[in-house]
């Protein structure tokens, strides 16, 4: 019996003669979805709203534990935390190139994201979270093309408060937070100063070979987080919010495990003195190999400066913002413990995004038009610095493989030498690789407008409108610290041989220089009728059309041996119709949402693995279709109820893909059919002075497939996710105890499955984390 059932029937009792029959209501829900406030039940769009209560009590804190809450949306991470992608409908952008932007659009307090995984990471005290579906370019605008995810945090206020937490559980998790609130000038200057620091040990056990990683765990947590606030009102008519944020993780992260076994294992195990990999598969035993280190290292912040002024035509807002992310990074690439091949932790693999945007934007009304109108520019400027260096034992292993026969099954070691010419253990010196740089500045204008008009009493017509322009630039520097030397004294002898010649040892790249730009202006925009069939019950039928810029590859791309001669992708578009209803029936105690949707996307932009390198095939056509209900409910005093299904039919066009022959008119990977959330809470005085409340929050996905391939062997089969919260609280929660646990029931299941480069028929993973149990105590005044 699970532990939210048995305090369920503990409280019950106690709490019978205590309450009284009158149930709550959830009539005043309040969203941002259309960048203004309003309620849940008159706003047109398919959205997920999770109050901060909810977000406590489900133990949401970044954007990846939110999937708990909100159907059709999937967050997932590959090969590094960093590379962290969410996908809503099926729809998403695998986020291991960090030219390639978002399809689904982070915004925090209106400061837009850079990519999905720079806005990984404590998000503070949370006001409420809202997930959009379906693409928002209007008013949030361009890298949103499949939806949004709007964070707003509690801003500072005038009424004094404090409060403090601790936390404690299993896998060594330990951490704490403390904020403080209040006036600093009254009636005009009030500030909010959140603080927090997390820390857990690794996930998976690792086995490190002869090294020279000495860490034997990985997938740990260790940061430190800080978030202040200052809120000026000079008058009734003008108020400014500044906000700073900082966090600074330092932690390992990713290795991963073998779900299939292939046939280059002995090869493996005569190189490591641990084997290499598992010699039989058992990735749910958490057991990794990896003989190079997985560091990760990122620092994150930013300021942000929202101002309000009310004005004879609206409310004139401005938010002007800059940020700056960086992450250093290091890897061991062919996830063995033999040495083949690895990223230094010297800084050579990185990723820096420096960012700076300026929104204004006008709201307001004139008789029967409610508008808005706004103008949008922002600058971008990235720099990647990649790295692959041969490990100790690269050549050994290269040799082996192209030597194979069945007279000698494991291979001569020395067999690359007489391909190269050169002394054995010269063609491939270990700490010798790529090294290559990445420059990107891309500018952003948008001008942009949407207004509703009451045509009658009951119908009202909403159109909108943005122009975006786009210029990227791109610098790139290739290096070969040893000149691609196996592959050039291959050559030289007449001998071609692509594994001797992959894009990191080939000389093609020697001081290879590459420069390339691109502008590009576009329009996205909306057309939505809405009717009131009877107070309390919206429905409306949309047409918008959205789109995500184009970019670069910022890796290394050749054909023939031949360095591409344009590393540009196209820009994705995407045309949706979508009909819905809203409706709070019950005199306010029910909110409910039904939807169904046809998005049809052009050139789409797939991120895809080739086993060597990561580059973008543009798609011709994807379409999501389906479905999708949501409820809210208060039915009884005490128990709140929040839950949803979707049907997602999100698939390629028939058009044939080279390279990639199972997609033509297959579902997307991280694209299941069925997905849906219910959480419920239930709250009930236990004695005088205390109150108890358990909440269970649970996502169900009927299967997909984890790889941009669709190979089988990498399909997830449908499973549940379950989190819960018992909480014991004081009066007005001036203190709680909390005992929580995630993946409650213990659920195994893969993130994301690969293709093991460099190694015959295994399939590697990253998994989901396994159930954590621990107690939080909460003091609040």
């Amino acid at each position: 019996m699970s532990l939210p059932l048995v305090l369920s029937l503990v409280l019950a009792p106690a709490a019978a003669d205590a309450v009284a029959s009158q149930p709550d209501t959830v009539s005043e829900i309040v969203v941002t979805a259309q960048r203004r406030e309003s309620r849940l039940e008159g706003t047109p769009v398919a959205v997920t709203v999770a109050p901060s209560q909810l977000l406590d009590d489900a133990g949401v804190r970044d954007i990846k534990d939110l999937a708990v809450l909100a159907p059709g949306l999937l967050v997932a991470s590959t090969s590094n935390q960093t590379y962290t992608t969410a996908r809503i409908r099926g729809v998403g952008t695998v986020g291991d190139n960090p030219g390639l932007e978002s399809s689904v659009g982070v915004v925090i307090d209106g400061v837009f994201r850079a990519r999905n995984g720079a806005s990984l990471g404590d998000l503070g005290e949370l006001e409420r979270i809202e997930v959009i579906r379906g693409p928002q370019n209007t008013l949030f605008g361009q890298n949103t093309s499949a939806g949004v995810i709007n964070v707003v945090t509690r801003a500072p206020s005038f009424d004094p408060s404090m409060g403090a937490e601790a936390t404690v559980g299993e896998h060594g998790t330990l951490g704490g937070s403390a904020f403080i609130n209040g006036p600093l000038a009254e009636d005009r200057l009030a500030g909010r100063l959140y603080v927090a620091s997390r820390r857990r040990d690794g996930l998976y056990d690792v086995r490190t070979g002869a090294g020279p990683r000495t860490a034997d765990d990985d997938q740990n947590e260790a940061y430190e987080t800080a978030r202040g606030q200052l809120l000026f009102t000079p008058s009734d008519r003008l108020k400014a919010r500044l906000a700073a944020d900082f966090t600074r993780r330092d932690e390992h992260c990713c290795v991963g495990v073998q779900t299939v076994v292939g046939s280059t294992q002995p090869l493996l195990a005569l190189l490591s003195p641990d084997g290499g990999v598992a010699t039989v598969a058992d990735p749910h035993a958490r057991v990794a190999w990896s003989n190079r280190d997985t560091n990760t290292r990122i620092h994150d912040g930013g300021l942000a400066l929202h101002v309000e002024a009310e004005t004879p035509w609206g409310t004139l807002t401005s938010t002007t913002a800059a940020r700056r992310w960086r992450a250093v990074l290091s890897q061991d690439w062919d996830f063995t413990s033999a040495d083949l091949a690895y990223r230094p932790d010297d800084g050579s693999w990185s990723n820096r995004f420096r960012t700076f945007s300026q929104e204004l934007r006008l709201d307001g009304a004139r008789g029967r038009v409610d508008y808005s109108l706004g103008a949008y520019a922002a600058r971008e400027t990235l720099l990647r610095r990649d790295s692959l260096f041969y490990g100790s034992a690269y050549e050994a292993y290269v040799s082996r493989l192209l030597s194979r026969n069945a007279a000698l099954p494991l291979g001569n070691p020395a067999y690359v030498s007489t391909l190269t010419g050169l002394p054995q253990g010269t063609s491939f010196v270990e700490g010798q690789g790529l090294k290559d740089v990445y420059r990107q500045n891309a500018d952003t204008l948008a001008l942009f407008g949407q207004q509703t008009t009451v045509l009658t009493d009951r119908l009202s017509l909403t159109t909108g409108l943005r122009w975006t322009r786009v210029e990227k630039d791109l610098s790139a520097e290739y290096d070969n610290t040893d000149d691609g030397r196996a592959c050039a004294a291959a050559l030289s002898r007449g001998v071609t041989n692509a594994t001797l010649c992959l894009p990191w040892s080939n000389p093609a790249f020697n001081d290879r220089r590459h420069a390339e730009s691109f502008a590009d202006s576009a329009w996205s925009g909306v057309v939505r009728g809405e009717y009131r069939v009877m107070p309390g019950v919206l429905t409306y039928l949309s047409w918008s059309r959205g789109l995500k810029s184009g970019g670069f590859n910022l890796d290394r791309a050749q054909t023939n041996l031949v360095p591409d001669a344009s590393l540009a992708f196209p820009a994705e578009t995407v045309e949706a119709v979508e009909a819905g209803l809203r409706a709070a029936p019950l005199d306010g105690r029910v909110q409910l949402g039904v939807s169904a949707f046809h998005q049809a996307y052009e050139d789409f932009q797939l991120n895809t693995f080739l086993g060597t390198t990561f580059l973008v095939r543009s798609i011709p056509e994807v379409t999501a279709k389906g479905a999708e209900v949501e409820v809210t409910a208060r039915p009884v005093e005490g128990l709140r109820l929040q839950g949803g299904v979707v049907y997602a039919q999100t698939e390629y066009g028939d058009a044939p893909v080279a390279g990639l022959p199972r997609l033509a008119g297959s579902r997307l990977s991280f694209a299941p059919l069925w997905s849906g959330t219910l959480a419920a809470t239930w709250e009930r005085p236990v004695a005088e002075g205390l109150t108890g409340r358990v909440t269970l929050a649970a996502k169900y996905s009927s299967d997909f497939n984890t790889g941009s391939d669709l190979d089988p062997l990498k399909v997830q089969p449908s499973h549940w996710v379950a989190d819960g919260r018992a909480v014991l609280a004081g009066v007005d929660e001036a203190w709680s105890l909390e005992l929580w646990a995630t993946n409650l029931f213990d659920q195994e299941y893969v993130q994301v499955a690969f293709g093991a480069p460099f190694q015959s028929g295994t399939t590697g993973a990253f998994l989901g984390a396994p159930r954590t149990v621990g107690l939080t105590v909460r003091v609040r005044r």
